[in-house]
């Protein structure tokens, strides 16, 4: 008689249902894991910018003198933040990196005086995510105080 000898490990076709299950799970979650990659983005370069807003208005409140934000060829290539010394000479501050794939409507530059206001008028700067995305837009908000404020949803 023939005896059938028990061995261990998985079978082919248990392999392929697992692997099958596994790529229907990934294929369900891809869209929503690019979603709240795009919407991570987005706040995140929002929370750099008013961040960096912030530190142009406290430096020129520190160094007695107007603090300018000057975006790069736009908002989304990035920005320097620089003041004018005594000499007349551009100091600059901090200089900030582009980002990648999102739109940033706006490319006012951003003086804070001595005092730490701004001026007239309110300046918005809307952030965007990739077309196609399903994250909310992000607008930047800086008020003639001088205050940054973000809010989700478009300006």
């Amino acid at each position: 008689m023939l005896a059938l000898r028990k061995t261990g490990g998985y079978t082919l076709l248990e392999l392929l249902v697992t692997i099958s299950v596994i790529a229907i799970i990934a294929a369900i979650a891809a869209p929503s894991f690019e979603n709240m990659m795009a919407t991570q983005r987005v706040r995140s370069a929002t929370t750099d910018l008013v961040g960096a807003l912030g530190f142009a208005r406290s430096e020129a409140v520190k160094r007695n003198r107007s603090v300018s934000v000057t975006p790069g060829a736009s908002w989304a290539a990035g920005w320097t933040i620089s003041y004018v010394d005594a000499n007349g000479n551009t100091q600059t501050l901090q200089s900030h990196e582009g980002f990648d794939g999102l739109t940033v409507a706006g490319n006012t530059a951003i003086s804070f005086r001595a005092d730490g206001r701004r001026g007239s008028g309110n300046v918005d700067i809307e952030i965007a995510p990739p077309s196609g995305s399903g994250a909310k837009k992000h607008c930047v908000r800086v008020s003639p105080t001088g205050k940054p404020e973000s809010t989700a949803g478009g300006c």
